[in-house]
């Protein structure tokens, strides 16, 4: 059974929520990066048409739910690395996968550090080395994220 863009869309997603919330030990759980932006960035830099800013808030808002955030925190957040990623797909597709890695280091730096400026309202937060961990991990696994998630996406499309 081959699966369309739409159902790889939602699977990939799925699975990187598994991710997100899946009980890994402290040291991996220290470097565990954003799956579900990364996930959702790549589907934004290939489809930007099917997927968009309301798909981006709609993600955000589940991942609330799901890690038990402040309400629209992540929704903020996705929908707009989601602007971003749409305004730039042109640009970003043309670029080599190290290069690419510059994007998405900045939209996991700005994720973090809107969720340490939304943690320092709350209340004083301390900052760490450990809390900018999965900013560089996520940068680093992008290159091998990429093709592996061009596969998933061109395996269904190829025995049509």
């Amino acid at each position: 059974m081959l699966l369309n863009n739409q159902q790889n869309f939602l699977l990939s997603i799925a699975f990187a929520m598994c991710l997100r919330i899946a009980p890994f030990p402290p040291l991996i759980n220290l470097l565990n990066p954003d799956w579900i932006l990364l996930i959702l960035i790549y589907w934004l830099l290939a489809l930007p048409y099917k997927t968009g800013v309301f798909s981006s808030w709609i993600i955000g808002l589940l991942t609330d739910v799901l890690t038990g955030r402040a309400l629209g925190q992540y929704a903020l957040i996705y929908a707009v690395v989601g602007y971003f990623s749409i305004k730039l797909y042109k640009r970003l597709r043309q670029f080599p996968l190290l290069q690419q890695s510059v994007f998405i280091f900045s939209c996991l730096l700005f994720e973090h550090l809107m969720l340490f400026w939304i943690e320092n309202i709350q209340g004083p937060v301390q900052l760490s080395l450990s809390f900018w961990l999965p900013v560089i991990t996520g940068t680093l696994i992008w290159p091998f994220i990429y093709p592996i998630m061009e596969f998933i996406r061109s395996f269904g499309q190829s025995s049509h």
